[in-house]
């Protein structure tokens, strides 16, 4: 007979548009995701070009996983309906619920077709894979941990002991499950991705029937099926349960990365970009726009509204004493007018430096239109001067506001303090107002390199007056040059530069390899004009592993008329780092 608490748990979700907690934690750790995407097993594998020997190993250790796997599945059965361990599972699946029997059924399905697609393996290879190889240490942690989780012994969790009750197995269930899950979203996502490069191989890409099979429907099915029982297992668990059930998933996304990196590659590979240069004879050097390129917000926004805030709301609140400011609805609205003027000029702008016809890549050309822009630029800081909206501003408050401006997810903890402990020079180039909100936001980093605008002060309160060092495209990237420089001739300068926007355009070329962040129109409408090709950084990545040779690897240099675009910081933590 069906449990109460059963039955309960698989209802679907009362909210039709609420997003379950499968497709909730499998964005919150998207980064280990793309960790997995970018390792050098996945780009070789994408690639084509994979050393079979490393295939091989690598399908037989998948054997051991999908073997305990299934031992998982099976205890999954006896949590959901209370058998025992004899039992056999046609019995098991009749005592089932609908949606859990169809879903245990295609997900033990799943499995049986993968381990059938590595038999064929064994099969066209004339030898048995397993046999020859031994459990990585790699693939018995990932084992474990799923055969421990499917057995109730969960981390900071009290022994279950007998399971007796419907809830009781529910709960184990479900953590197994969210224990599972991972593993079926990330590989539908990993031949999603690849499906890409059979297109482009046609049928000759060695690795066909291992993409195949990850992207096809049926996956995807099995992927969506067992995210939905997740969803619904987990609907009558209390929120530290739930809890617990994220940090198994996250557990299993971290025990994937590392089953990919354990497998051996005997061969050069472009990822991740530090490991293969040589520090003795290369010297990484990684530099980024700030605005909207690191922070979530401009920062000039962020520094207006602290004047406005800060600015006195009538002439009764201004002591002699003080600097004489504008009051803080005046300042609005002149913030505002400036704002408008700012945009429809800026627009104006950019629709006038574009050539009328699309044109072979031309740096040169693309420089002297962006002169206008630059003129453009300076105009601008001029009227924000003479305008008085930043007069009267206090240091300890721009120091806060910096302290508090949100970066882009990934951008200093994940990326910068590791480039920092690794001795990369870091640069920070931006034409906004403040290097102090730049330095910061990104303080605790000594080595961080920050050319920005200034305001000047006395007395720790701000005049109204900019002091003007980087205010264009022509300053930035004069101040990009500058820096290089000033460096030793004792190495070879590998450089990458990182922004969003028509301003970065110069330095984004001149970069050896420049990254587009962000989804910014008016840099891709002018860079296109231009000449520019606009390539994701993955299928980028790829292309040039199939390049890669084994004597003289493709050097990155700057000037291709190529321009790298990502959606995230861990897109270039990944490239540039890996692990």
């Amino acid at each position: 007979m069906k449990s109460s608490t059963i039955k309960s748990a698989m209802k679907p979700m009362t909210l039709d548009n609420e997003e379950g907690i499968a497709r909730r934690f499998w964005k919150k750790f998207k980064r280990e995701s793309i960790l997995a995407l970018y390792s050098p097993f996945v780009v070789c594998l994408a690639s084509g070009n994979l050393k079979l020997e490393t295939f091989r190993h690598y399908i037989a250790q998948d054997v051991y996983f999908l073997k305990a796997f299934a031992q998982a599945i099976d205890g999954l059965i006896r949590h959901i309906m209370g058998d025992s361990f004899g039992v056999r599972y046609e019995l098991a699946e009749e005592c089932a619920d609908d949606d859990a029997k169809s879903a245990i059924s295609n997900l033990r399905k799943s499995v049986m077709e993968e381990l059938k697609m590595h038999d064929s393996f064994v099969q066209e290879w004339g030898s048995d894979l397993v046999k020859e190889s031994t459990i990585n240490a790699a693939t018995v942690k990932y084992t474990g941990f799923l055969l421990a989780t499917a057995s109730g012994k969960v981390d900071g969790v009290k022994g279950p002991g007998k399971l007796s009750t419907p809830f009781e197995r529910t709960k184990v269930a479900a953590y197994t499950i969210g224990a599972m899950t991972p593993c079926m979203r990330l590989y539908a996502y990993l031949g999603k991705e690849l499906q890409v490069f059979l297109d482009a191989d046609g049928s000759s890409h060695l690795y066909k029937k291992w993409i195949d099979s990850y992207s096809s429907k049926e996956f995807e099915a099995s992927a969506l099926q067992i995210e939905d029982l997740l969803d619904k297992l987990s609907v009558s668990l209390t929120g530290e349960e739930l809890d617990i059930i994220e940090k198994l998933y996250h557990q299993a996304m971290k025990l994937e990365i590392e089953f990919f990196t354990a497998q051996p590659l005997d061969q050069k590979t472009v990822v991740p970009l530090s490991k293969d240069l040589n520090p003795a004879d290369n010297r990484l050097m990684l530099f980024s726009d700030f605005d909207l390129t690191c922070t979530v917000v401009d920062s000039s926004a962020i520094l207006a509204e602290i004047a406005i805030i800060t600015a006195p709301k009538s002439d009764q609140n201004q002591s002699e004493n003080q600097i004489a400011r504008m009051l803080s609805g005046d300042l609005r609205n002149t913030w505002g007018v400036l704002s408008k003027q700012y945009t429809e000029e800026y627009e104006h702008c950019i629709e006038n430096l574009m050539p009328t016809v699309k044109v072979a890549f031309n740096y040169e050309g693309l420089r002297k239109a962006l002169e206008q822009l630059s003129d453009f630029e300076r105009r601008a800081n001029s009227r924000v001067i003479e305008s008085g909206v930043l007069k009267g501003l206090n240091l300890e408050d721009i120091k806060r506001a910096g302290e508090r401006l949100i970066l882009q997810d990934g951008c200093k903890v994940n990326l910068l303090i590791r480039l920092h402990t690794i001795d990369r020079l870091l640069a920070t180039l931006c034409y906004r107002w403040a290097w102090l909100t730049v330095a910061v936001t990104l303080g605790g980093l000594d080595v961080l390199n920050v050319h920005a605008n200034e305001f000047a002060y006395e007395d720790s309160i701000s005049m109204g007056e900019i002091i003007r060092k980087v205010e264009s495209p022509i300053d930035k990237v004069e101040a990009f040059n500058n820096i290089l420089k000033k460096c030793s001739n004792d190495r070879k300068n590998v450089t990458v530069y990182v922004g969003d926007s028509v301003g970065d355009l110069l330095c984004l070329l001149e970069a050896d390899i420049g990254i587009v962040f962000g989804t910014s129109s008016s840099l891709r409408r002018v860079g296109t004009q231009f000449g520019v090709s606009f390539v994701p950084l993955f299928p980028g990545l790829v292309k040039r592993q199939k390049e890669f040779g084994e004597e003289k690897p493709p050097s990155w240099k700057g000037l291709s008329g190529v321009l790298y675009t990502v959606t995230s910081w861990a897109e270039i933590h990944a490239f540039i780092l890996g692990l």
